[in-house]
């Protein structure tokens, strides 16, 4: 029998592993950590992505050609930063806030980072401002990343959204392993639901990534047949 010299995943130390690939990979420039010491200063909830995980839905939206993309959830602006610089050119980021104080924190953001060009911010809840978006199929990417309550709901408005081939991000889709037992906590009540109903769309073709708290990805299209 030939044998894997990897060890058991079991033994790997997550969190260590995470800072190798961040180190590797991805390398936060100053605007980046800016936007990390911007959010504490204005007493923001510190939930931004970790850098192995923004890093790896920037390639993915590189890999998917992105020029159109959606994204719930701005906060500092963080995450949006990575989106806006993997864009084709003339791309936009269109970046749903329902907080306006938050909205002008990443505002400042992108101006410093040099993107502001490249990003729509629109505050509002997103559960009304995702169907005033179209036409339908004309966006590259769906990024998911904000209330997880209705997490449902924004995987029919993102499958409306894409193109055949376009791609459905959902960040925190193991949310931290209470996934395994929906019951022990609500927001893992939703998420597995989410997990749940986009494993079994036939609109997509999906898996969750192991990267930071897991990350959901959908290929959208028709595969009812196999």
């Amino acid at each position: 029998m030939i044998r894997s010299g990897a060890p058991a995943p079991s033994t790997m130390d997550h969190d260590a592993l995470q800072g190798y690939v961040e180190r590797l990979f991805a390398g936060e420039d100053e605007p980046l950590r800016e936007v990390r010491r911007r959010v504490k200063a204005a007493g923001m909830p510190e939930i931004q992505l970790p850098a192995a995980t923004a890093r790896a839905v920037q390639l993915l939206a590189r890999m998917a050609g992105a020029r159109r993309v959606v994204e719930v959830g701005t906060l500092g602006g963080y995450s949006t930063i990575w989106l806006a610089r993997a864009l084709l050119p003339g791309g936009e980021v269109t970046t749903i806030e329902i907080s306006a104080e938050h909205a002008e924190v990443a505002r400042r953001s992108f101006a410093e980072a040099g993107v502001a060009d490249r990003v729509r911010v629109v505050v509002g809840d997103a559960a009304r401002v995702l169907p005033g978006l179209g036409p339908d199929g004309s966006f590259d990417l769906v990024f998911l990343d904000a209330d997880k309550e209705r997490l449902v709901a924004y995987l029919e408005e993102g499958a409306r959204l894409l193109r055949t081939g376009g791609l459905l991000l959902a960040d925190n889709a193991l949310w931290r392993g209470t996934v395994l037992d929906p019951g022990s906590d609500p927001r893992g009540a939703h998420i597995h639901a989410f997990n749940e109903r986009l494993a079994g769309d036939p609109r997509f073709d999906a898996t969750i990534l192991p990267v930071g708290d897991g990350l959901a990805v959908g290929v959208r299209g028709d595969f009812s047949g196999g």
